[in-house]
């Protein structure tokens, strides 16, 4: 009797459930938007790229990116349309790699439509690509590719595990050989990503062995954003605190990342077979390694970097070992070269005042003036430049 109940209630409460699902109205299909067929950025046959985002209750939407700092063109407001959708036409811009970032209603952001993406250690940007022979040399074409690893080490410097990017050419894993390394450092604001993603380096050093430009290599991108201490919001950056930054990320590269490098995988070893080179911060760091351990690469980059004509007496005594032993360290370096843009506002005039500092200690350098601002539109063409020339 129990059982026949029980079994009655069950059949009883599963009709229930089933009579009181279909009776629950059912939600409402969603509304088509402007958003679902939207697309940014479309980048126009002549050069030409518009910029679109759906966001009908904002009240400003801008647009910038670097093209503006090297004078390409012009960024600003978009305009709404009736249908909630914000958009602006750029350009024509010649054919690059560009970073960009929408701002709306005051906040940063990325854009929804476009996966292209280039992060760093306080913010991540958009990429887009505008075809053409000028960005030849950076594309992705039908040839042999080699690998970029991304790798974990020891950091006695740190006291933590720390990461780099590592570019082996085709054929690394194939070959007995032994190759030369080249350190090449980011700027400020970025980490050990940013020469593998905006800098492409795997695609410009892809495309220089293919053609016979350039010796195969490593390329070795360490993290140079170290742990810095809370800062006092709105004061200048500490002098102290940045040469105790550089002070430390000398350390990290030579008694850390080197040793690691040279450790790990088959390099040659001794400076003969090392190339150091560094955009802004970067460059920075490039030259207190330099100027204090001036026997450890033979090939020397400082790109987009300067010295504030207010501070060469600091400078001069920091970099003693390199600027005090000038037919030394004209021996030990076969190539120095110092790059930056004519509209470079935050480095033009400390770039010229390094060149006069390099040239009163009779430091063999070459000083190169190029058009354009602070951006990686200069930068990978200074790579592409400059890889060429290494370990001839």
């Amino acid at each position: 009797m129990n059982l026949r109940y029980g079994l009655r209630i069950a059949v009883m409460f599963s009709v229930f459930c089933a009579v009181l699902t279909v009776a629950v109205a059912q939600p409402a299909p969603r509304q088509p938007t402007p958003n679902d067929t939207l697309k940014s950025p479309e980048v126009l046959d002549d050069g030409r790229v518009i910029f679109r985002i759906y966001a009908p209750k904002a009240s400003e939407v801008t647009v910038g990116g670097d093209w503006i700092a090297q004078g390409l063109g012009q960024g600003g407001k978009l305009t709404k349309d009736d249908k909630g959708v914000w958009s602006i036409t750029v350009g024509p811009l010649p054919a690059d790699f560009y970073s960009y970032t929408l701002t709306v209603d005051g906040v940063r952001t990325l854009d929804p439509k476009n996966a292209l993406i280039k992060q760093g250690v306080t913010s991540v940007d958009n990429m887009v690509y505008v075809p053409g022979a000028d960005a030849a040399f950076q594309e992705s074409k039908s040839v042999p590719h080699g690998e970029i690893r991304k790798v974990w080490y020891k950091s006695t410097t740190l006291g933590e595990e720390r990461r780099l990017h590592v570019y082996f050419p085709p054929g690394y894993e194939t070959s007995k050989a032994k190759y030369p390394v080249f350190y090449l450092l980011h700027g400020g604001g970025d980490e050990d990503s940013g020469w593998s993603t905006i800098g492409r380096a795997g695609f410009i050093l892809d495309n220089l062995l293919a053609a016979g430009k350039a010796k195969p290599m490593l390329v070795v991108m360490p993290n140079g954003s170290l742990p810095r201490p809370p800062a006092v919001p709105g004061a200048p950056p500490d002098p102290a605190v940045t040469a105790a930054l550089q002070d430390r990320f000398t350390s990290e590269l030579l008694k850390d990342v080197v040793p690691f490098i040279e450790k790990s995988y088959r390099v040659l070893p001794g400076s003969a077979n090392r190339a150091l080179a560094g955009l802004s911060m970067g460059g920075g760091q490039t030259m207190r390694v330099v100027g204090s351990n001036p026997d450890q690469f033979a090939y020397v980059a400082v790109w987009s970097m300067g010295v504030n004509p207010q501070t060469t007496a600091d400078f001069e005594k920091r970099n003693a070992p390199l600027l005090s032993n000038a037919d030394k360290a004209n021996k030990q370096i076969k190539l120095f070269e110092v790059t930056c843009g004519e509209k470079d506002t935050l480095a033009f005039t400390g770039a010229k005042n390094l060149d006069e500092i390099l040239k009163k200690n009779k430091i063999k350098h070459e000083m190169q003036v190029t058009p354009g601002g602070h951006t990686w539109i200069n930068w990978r063409q200074y790579l592409n430049s400059y890889a060429q020339k290494l370990f001839r």
